[in-house]
């Protein structure tokens, strides 16, 4: 669970990047672990890294583009 003092913090920090739209920790974990995806990294990887116990959990906040599909299918 998220500290009180952690959602402050991001409250602040969204509040000072002038972004108007809403902002939560989990729509961070979901961009951190898609751009991960998207730069290379393996969804093991990124399991690790987000604390994930399920693979399972990763693919659900990992979000895979277009752009990522057609790289895949290319290689085929």
């Amino acid at each position: 669970m998220l500290s009180q003092a952690a959602r402050a913090y991001l409250r602040g920090m969204v509040q000072k990047a002038g972004i108007e739209k809403k902002i939560s920790h989990y729509k961070l974990r979901h961009t951190d672990a898609t751009n991960l995806l998207n730069a290379g990294a393996e969804r093991v990887d990124i399991k690790a890294l987000l604390g994930h116990e399920s693979i399972a959990t990763t693919q659900i906040d990992t979000h895979v583009g277009q752009e990522r599909m057609e790289k895949v299918v290319g290689r085929l």
